[in-house]
């Protein structure tokens, strides 16, 4: 067994509410755990956490062995790809903002070109003239299939995707589901798409 994430004992509350309560979670490497829990009991803010965006009460959270704290957040973040429901995106010409992406310092090292992009996108059902257009032009669902495209080509070694097929229609579900769950990657999935469900592959976690 490779452990590659480890919650372990974590509280975490907001306004005298609790969200988390001496809460521990094991995730070997390979895993696919769906988070299952009502909403407002923590799924996204578990997210948040794991990429150091949500300072905890209490507890610890381990990656690869290495703890969660102000001195390696660049190596959590460097290692997890995110991609939120909502994806947010800047207002621009979608090829001009991918390629924004890859130029970041910790990206530099990744080297794509458009036929790579192209070709995902199309397994996705996205036309390869999606690169042209501004991002502002794009449905909720094509931007949530855009953020999925960069975290395939960012090539993380741990995903986190909240919602990502909430709007796409059941054949592109389909894709998308196949796809994730036939990577060599680590990933927590957010969804209320009882799709994730039909399989094997994807271990439950429920609070």
């Amino acid at each position: 067994m490779i452990l590659m994430i480890e919650i372990k004992n974590i509280h975490l509350s907001f306004n005298n509410t609790v969200i988390f309560n001496n809460y521990s979670m094991k995730i070997e490497k390979g895993e696919k755990v769906l988070i299952k829990a009502s909403s407002g009991k923590g799924k996204s803010t578990l997210f948040k956490t794991l990429l150091g965006f949500q300072k905890l009460d209490k507890g610890d959270i381990f990656i690869n062995g290495k703890k969660l704290g102000k001195s390696n957040m660049n190596y959590y973040r460097r290692n997890i790809g995110y991609v939120s429901q909502d994806v947010e995106l800047a207002n621009r010409n979608v090829w001009d903002y991918i390629t924004q992406v890859f130029n970041y310092k910790y990206n530099r090292h990744i080297k794509i070109t458009k036929d790579q992009v192209i070709d995902i996108a199309n397994y996705f059902m996205l036309q390869p003239d999606i690169l042209d257009k501004e991002i502002i032009q794009l449905s909720g669902g094509e931007r949530q299939r855009l953020g999925l495209i960069i975290c395939i080509l960012l090539d993380r070694n741990i995903w986190l995707l909240d919602e990502v097929t909430s709007g796409l229609d059941e054949e592109t579900k389909k894709r998308v589901v196949e796809y994730v769950l036939n990577l060599d990657k680590t990933i927590l999935i957010i969804s209320h798409d009882n799709i994730w469900c039909e399989n094997d592959i994807v271990r439950i976690e429920e609070w």
